[in-house]
């Protein structure tokens, strides 16, 4: 495993992130902490995950799965770098939100940390993440919030998730009047078939100091040998319905059958070349990956050696080109 500084911070983390969002409604406990033995074991020390995993009535129950899996011992949280969020609500789908229960109010940020650390089971969260901006919330008041979590301990680092650029400068620019350290990582949408973020996200990161952590890193399977599995084992084979969705666009399902074309030909599994892509990108700490089982986590370690000549670097930019940097991509 290979590893790198979080942002601007001192902590080193593994260019692979352990996405947890199937523990508990795609996979059972059980083989959730054996995909967490075999991460830790290949050297993968950042793990993430959100006080909202389980979701519907489940809420919460990724989050208490990660802490039966710490509560075995054996040194695993001390050797994991813990990433949990905050915003939405906890209630069960279709129940009522009592009010100051959701989002980025000092009284939600201080109430769901404590939740989080309860379910799983440590007393501190190294890496806590906004999961959404809160327009009505000033970042006055959150960094306030934040500021007494890391003097009690609870907390180590903030970041955020699903924030534009200037969300970033704005969230900085306040820490700094303060005297705090600030976002240290933002998690946004970012791979091969999705990449507005290089316009304003990721530039502001990079100015600030942030790592980017891109989520959905195969675009909901679109970009893991979509078109080769329908083919192989018809429609409901293709991954997520985002996927089946996006190939029914002819335009798009000759793209991704170019790209698996490509990737074939290098003797590549596509859904490496994704990942491997990601980790050549400016300002990336690593993409997130979800597996359900340990045979989709082996494959995507595989990525992590992988390396993409400048050929292929080409080739990957003219199917999927950028969008270029603003204001230049849309002043002119």
């Amino acid at each position: 495993m290979e590893y790198t500084q979080l942002g601007r911070t001192g902590l080193k983390v593994s260019r692979l992130v352990l996405g947890t969002m199937n523990f508990g409604p795609q996979t059972g406990e059980a083989d959730s902490h054996s995909i967490m033995d075999a991460a830790l074991e290949a050297g993968v020390n950042f793990f993430d995950t959100a006080n909202v995993y389980g979701w519907g009535a489940e809420k919460g129950r990724t989050e208490e799965i990660l802490g039966s899996w710490f509560a075995q011992g054996g040194g695993r949280r001390d050797k994991v770098v813990l990433a949990t969020k905050v915003y939405g609500n906890m209630a069960a789908d279709g129940e009522n939100v009592w009010p100051n229960h959701d989002k980025l109010s000092a009284l939600n940020i201080r109430r769901s940390v404590e939740a989080s650390l309860r379910r799983l089971r440590t007393d501190h969260i190294d890496l806590y993440q906004f999961h959404h901006v809160d327009r009505a919330t000033p970042w006055e008041e959150i960094w306030q919030a934040i500021d007494v979590l890391v003097q009690q301990g609870k907390v180590l680092y903030a970041g955020s998730s699903n924030h534009a650029g200037w969300h970033i400068a704005r969230a900085n620019e306040t820490a700094a009047r303060r005297g705090s350290l600030g976002l240290v990582s933002e998690q946004c949408l970012y791979n091969l078939a999705e990449r507005r973020a290089e316009m304003e996200v990721i530039p502001a990161a990079e100015a600030y100091g942030l790592g980017v952590i891109p989520w959905s890193p195969l675009h909901g399977g679109l970009l893991g040998g979509a078109v080769r599995k329908a083919r192989e084992g018809g429609a409901g084979r293709t991954g997520s319905g985002r996927a089946a969705d996006a190939l029914a666009d002819p335009a798009v399902r000759e793209r991704i059958e170019s790209y698996e074309k490509l990737a074939a030909e290098r003797g590549m599994e596509p859904g490496e070349v994704a990942l491997a892509w990601l980790l050549t990108r400016p300002g990336v700490t690593g993409p997130i990956v979800g597996p359900r089982t340990e045979d989709q986590l082996t494959s995507a370690l595989h990525a992590v050696g992988l390396r993409l000549d400048p050929e292929l670097l080409t080739a990957l930019d003219g199917l999927f080109p950028g969008t270029g940097p603003s204001p230049e991509s849309f002043a002119w």
